[in-house]
């Protein structure tokens, strides 16, 4: 024992006169070598722990790195100043520094408000301020170009504390905070962070930094008064110790809260007071990663005995990463200093007549530009890690997740803003972002609890206040209110109240609840539906459960979940008996537009064929009477495809062709519509639109107290129009009165209540016509903010999806299923025109079309008789003149076959040769005309000459 007693003293000694040599004798420098010195300036705050610990760091790292760097011919020589803790203090530092001593540079100071002031000075001197516990996002290379941050900035960290927020699903988060720059510079990132993961911040807690214990009483009293159980502390050591162990005497870090601190605090942790340590325990925080090494491994061996030695009074302490950023600091500022060199005058001096007062006597550094550029290049490892600055910051790889447990902080899981939160440190690109909590370590919260808070709770005595509607009549089935008149006691029931209570048994916790009657001293509903929805806007209930429809005003008052009913309002109107007992049913299946347009078509078809068919068909001669009949004859038998007449032209064939093709279209599509008629039980709607309802100026029917009244009046129905109800028999009986006698053509109403009026015992009486007018349905209201809702809204969903909820909804609404066919669309089933336009387009077009190239052929074949026809003679004479050989029958029509005109119908009966009739046009009407030339008897075309008998033809014109 006492032989190990002596080595551990030996080596104790050894290591005292190391430190010793290395403060105090420096780094020998070789008697042929010169240095070259370069003046630095240190604003500490030298009363406080941390300004004490970073002038350990700063004289450890001056000395290390010019034992490592013996070959340098630059060395830094550090001229501390004591800031005095406040702002003042450190620009009175800055001034004495630049003005006096002309220093290159100056490392701190210490807080975000002092380098507030002195970056000013440095800008001004083009002196580099650098900084290594500065991070108020306040301060920017970007501002400030002689600013350097050699830590981190603050709003760095949001994403990570975002993503713990989302990790355990917290939807609200109340920032406690100090009032100032540095407390209030984080809170736009983090509220940014925060909207990104749909989180909100309800209320925002300000301490003043020198805040009393009673001040500090006074906001955690009001913090406990709300639901939001999260809370992100952001402030310096000394204020958060103060508001931790008031937050313990009042039972803030028991089971049911959560909170989160910023890397400003879990930085220090190891500089905390055992008691405050004690009051956090389960506290989650972040703090920048940094890679263990031996060289930090050394450095903490030596920085612990120099600090004791240069504070006696301290029993134990350790550095904190500010501390390695300090050391760093100085590392980077020696190289840069080694780059730049320096020339025999570094600062211009101003001409003293330009001197107004000692701020306009600074001089400016000649060197600061290099300097300044040679510090932002800086890039080497350090005991930090990787000593990287971009855009004038240093730059972190990772954060450190950490819950307080024990004496100190205990690391749980990483986060890196490539892969989110990890258990193992993942620096790779490659790998997918992740905020799951599966993937932190076992987690000791608040009041030594296992498990994760849900981070609200409901205040006042922790049972749910849920206001109901009191429904008389009409409705009662959706929500009840029974009151035992013996034991005085409140039973509520119907169908929102068991959806409710479904809904609440399907909540990953428990929550009791107790309704809460809407009424007045006389037991009736004490105001309408949106006096109900606004006593949660007051406070008066947590929640409203009943027949609420989510509508947009009343959203702006209160959060609803997600529905539960069927979402729109929708017209009910009566309906006609069973038309398959109405005798004129066969003419149902076409409007009578088309029953005209087919009867036209049916006429025009037949007249078509006929004159293409006159000249050549036997079937298409006769009397005229015979004629019209043909016509008619022909073109019915093609509606049934029966046709006994043969066909004979091409032109009548093809049209004949098309035809067929549109009345097999349009009798089968009759059949079909007739059978489904006939085969089905169908009531008719007595009003289909809402615009037969306005034209008629008829009354139309709403439920009493309904938002519905708006919604009509936006549809154009005057107010004096409306007429109300308040149960299902005040509904019937005003349909029974009508519009005229104080009842009411239609009614509107929110579809819910149409199924609950339908189903009883009126499915076959009424039924929904026209187009539903959209609403959100029937939805649970809360307080707005209310951490419940999300939770509500995914157990709606479970419940709804179930198949108990159809049990649920034929409890109270009935069997649907039972009521008959109803017709639920704004038109007719009857088949329109305009379904067979185009049909009959094809039809007409192909018809004209035959027609036209018959007349024209002919036209060419009896040219010569249009040409010699007496100029004098009218258009009807000639028109008669040419029906005249229309009239005539042709005998042969083949291609390159004279066509032989005759006038009767009856063949010879030995060798079928017809009967020629020759035929003559007078030349005027006083038969003056010179007899024709032999060569006009001659055929012309495959037509015998007109002018073989004029005689004949005259007289019949005549």
């Amino acid at each position: 024992m006492e032989t190990k007693k002596i080595t551990r003293v030996s080596l104790s000694l050894f290591f005292f006169f190391l430190s010793l040599n290395l403060v105090l004798g420096g780094v020998p420098v070789s008697p042929n070598r010169t240095t070259v010195t370069f003046d630095i300036g240190v604003i500490l705050d030298l009363d406080t722990l941390e300004g004490k610990k970073a002038s350990t760091s700063i004289s450890i790292a001056l000395s290390d790195f010019y034992i490592t760097h013996s070959n340098y011919k630059t060395r830094l020589v550090l001229h501390t100043r004591d800031s005095k803790q406040n702002v003042v203090g450190a620009a009175s530092a800055a001034l004495y520094l630049v003005k006096n001593v002309e220093v290159q540079a100056i490392i701190g100071p210490i807080t975000s408000a002092q380098a507030n002031f002195v970056v000013d000075l440095g800008n001004k001197s083009q002196v580099p301020i650098v900084s290594f516990s500065a991070t108020s996002p306040s301060l920017s290379f970007a501002r400030t170009p002689y600013f350097v941050r050699t830590t981190l900035n603050d709003s760095s960290q949001v994403r990570a504390i975002a993503a713990i927020v989302e990790a355990f699903g917290w939807k609200s988060v109340v920032p406690v905070y100090e009032d100032t720059d540095y407390g209030n510079d984080l809170l736009p990132y983090l509220n940014d962070a925060l909207q990104e993961i749909d989180a909100q911040i309800p209320y925002m807690s300000v301490v003043p930094l020198l805040a009393t214990g009673d001040q500090i009483l006074k906001e955690l009293a009001k913090l406990m008064t709300m639901q939001t159980r999260v809370f992100i502390m952001h402030m310096s050591p000394s204020l958060a110790s103060r508001l931790f162990l008031k937050a313990a005497e009042l039972g803030m870090m028991s089971i049911e809260y959560s909170w989160i601190i910023t890397d400003g605090l879990s930085n220090l942790l190891s500089s905390m007071n055992s008691s405050v340590i004690g009051s956090m325990q389960g506290v989650l925080g972040i703090r920048p990663y940094f890679p263990k090494s031996k060289e930090l491994d050394h450095f903490k061996v030596i920085w612990r005995r120099k600090y004791l030695q240069e504070n006696l009074n301290i029993e134990t302490a350790n550095p904190s990463v500010f501390d390695l950023w300090a050391y760093d600091t100085v590392w980077a500022l020696a190289m840069a200093a080694e780059k730049v060199g320096r020339k025999d005058s570094d600062f211009l001096k101003p001409k003293t007549s330009d001197i107004p007062s000692n701020l306009g006597a600074l001089g400016v550094s000649q060197i600061g530009p290099k300097l300044i550029k040679a510090v932002l290049e800086s890039k080497f490892k350090g005991l930090s890690g990787e000593f990287i600055l971009v855009d004038g910051q240093l730059q972190s790889l990772a954060f450190e997740i950490l819950n307080v447990a024990g004496n100190g902080g205990r690391e749980i899981g990483f986060w890196t803003p490539a892969s989110g939160i990890s258990r193992r440190l993942k620096v790779s690109s490659t790998n997918r972002y992740s905020t799951s909590k599966a993937n932190l370590g076992n987690i000791t919260w608040p009041g030594e609890s296992s498990i994760a808070p849900k981070g609200w709770v409901i205040p006042k005595n922790g049972t749910l206040r849920v206001g109901v509607p009191v429904i008389k009549g009409f409705g009662s089935e959706l929500v009840a209110v029974n009151r035992n008149t013996t034991t005085n006691l409140i039973s509520v029931t119907g169908y929102c109240i068991d959806v409710f209570k479904a809904v609440m048994e399907k909540l990953p916790y428990s929550i009791s609840y107790e309704f809460v009657p809407f009424q007045n001293v006389s037991g009736s509903i004490a105001g309408n539906y949106n006096d109900l929805i606004y006593q949660v806007f007051l406070q008066n209930y947590d929640a409203v459960v009943g027949d609420i429809t989510i509508i947009a005003n009343r959203s702006l008052y209160v959060d609803f979940a997600l529905p539960f009913t069927e979402s729109g309002v929708s017209m009910v109107v009566p309906v006609k008996g069973d038309e398959r007992k109405n005798a004129w049913i066969f003419l149902k299946p076409l409007t009578m537009e088309l029953w005209f347009a087919t009867g036209a078509f049916v006429v025009f078809i037949g007249f078509v064929v006929w004159i293409l068919e006159h000249r050549v068909n036997d079937e298409f001669r006769g009397a005229p009477s015979h004629h019209l009949g043909m016509i008619f004859w022909f073109s019915f038998l093609t509606l049934v495809f029966a046709l006994r007449e043969k066909v004979v032209s091409n032109l009548a064939r093809f049209v004949v062709i098309i035809w067929i093709f549109v009345v097999l279209i349009i009798t089968s599509s009759y059949t079909a519509n007739l059978t489904s008629m006939l085969t089905a039980q169908r009531l008719q709607p007595t009003v289909t639109n809402v615009k037969d309802l306005l034209q008629n100026r008829e009354y139309v029917g709403c439920q009493k107290g309904s938002f519905v009244v708006e919604l009509l009046k936006s549809l154009n129905f005057e107010e004096s129009f409306i007429r109300f109800y308040d149960s299902p028999q005040d509904f019937d009986k005003g349909f029974s009165l009508g519009s005229k006698n104080g009842g009411f053509a239609a009614a509107f109403d929110e579809i819910p209540y149409i199924d609950l009026i339908l189903a009883r015992k009126y499915c076959a009486k009424y039924t929904k016509v026209g187009p539903s007018y959209r609403t959100g349905g029937f939805g649970f209201a809360f307080q707005k903010g209310s951490m419940l809702v999300p939770d509500i809204s995914r157990a709606v969903l479970n419940v709804t999806e179930g198949l108990n909820f159809s049990k649920m909804k034929e409890k109270w609404f009935g069997n649907q299923t039972s009521c008959p066919d109803l017709i639920t669309t704004d038109s007719s089933t009857s088949l329109t025109l305009d379904s067979f336009w185009g049909l009959f387009v094809i039809a007409g077009v192909s018809s004209l079309s035959a027609l036209l190239i018959f007349v024209a052929l002919f036209y060419y074949d009896h040219r010569d008789i249009w040409r010699q026809i007496n100029p004098e003679n009218s258009l009807w004479q000639k028109i008669v003149i040419m029906g005249r050989h229309f009239d005539t029958k042709v005998d042969n029509e083949a291609p390159g076959t004279p066509n032989v005109e005759v006038t009767s119908n009856e063949a010879s009966p030995n060798n079928n040769a017809p009967n020629v009739e020759a035929t003559s046009i007078e030349a005027s009407p006083n038969n003056n005309a010179p007899e024709s030339s032999p060569s006009n008897s001659s055929h012309t075309g495959g037509n015998f000459s007109p002018l073989e008998d004029q005689h004949t033809l005259a007289d019949q014109i005549s």
